[in-house]
């Protein structure tokens, strides 16, 4: 049996975006959760992860330390994963990867914490981020999304890697544009979502 291993679901945004794909791909896997911001949290991740991160496949003797790694592992498995038209599906890798390595303020100043409430205000580098991820999510509907409510219709890793943005967006009170409230809506509507907030909030 394969593992998945992951931060808690209140903080870890990194660990959420697998653990999505995984659940939506309908790939079976255990859960090993590292309970983040204690003494030996470190030495629990060290032991397991090469990189000294998570999140973590284990998968017999594959080891995979990378979310967006992990998400290409489950999408050879599952196509479906990305959407299945060629231009579509490059454009969704594209999004995906500026997730992955941009963003730098936004994550500085609004670290994921489902379960907080708060109205922030944002440096100008941070508001332009917000500002960024908005457009991106304005063009892929307006493109993309007519057969569904994310980005590229179906849900797909695209999908997986915007969601925890949706819950910092909620978490401290940015303001969103039409568009932007309705995929929201629709993330946080979604099961596989819904399962990961309920449970951040029980933990």
């Amino acid at each position: 049996m394969r593992t998945l291993v992951i931060g808690d679901k209140r903080w870890s945004s990194w660990s959420m975006r697998p653990w999505l794909a995984l659940k939506q791909g309908g790939i079976a896997f255990d859960e090993h959760v590292v309970r983040l911001r204690r003494p030996d949290t470190r030495a629990q991740i060290a032991a397991v992860s090469p990189s000294g991160k998570v999140p973590l496949l284990i998968d017999g003797e594959l080891t995979i330390w990378d979310s967006l790694a992990i998400c290409e592992w489950a999408a050879e498995r599952v196509p479906s994963l990305w959407p299945s038209d060629p231009s579509a599906r490059a454009i969704a890798r594209s999004v995906s990867a500026e997730m992955h390595s941009s963003f730098v303020a936004m994550r500085t100043e609004m670290s994921m914490d489902v379960e907080l409430r708060t109205k922030k205000e944002l440096s100008p580098e941070a508001r332009a981020d917000a500002d960024r991820v908005m457009a991106i999510w304005r063009e892929t509907r307006a493109k993309w999304g007519q057969n569904g409510d994310f980005l590229f219709g179906a849900f797909s890793i695209a999908d997986c890697f915007y969601a925890p943005v949706v819950t910092r967006f909620r978490s401290y009170g940015v303001a969103l544009d039409d568009t932007a409230a309705r995929y929201s809506e629709a993330i946080f509507a979604h099961p596989h979502v819904r399962a990961w907030c309920d449970a951040a909030e029980r933990d």
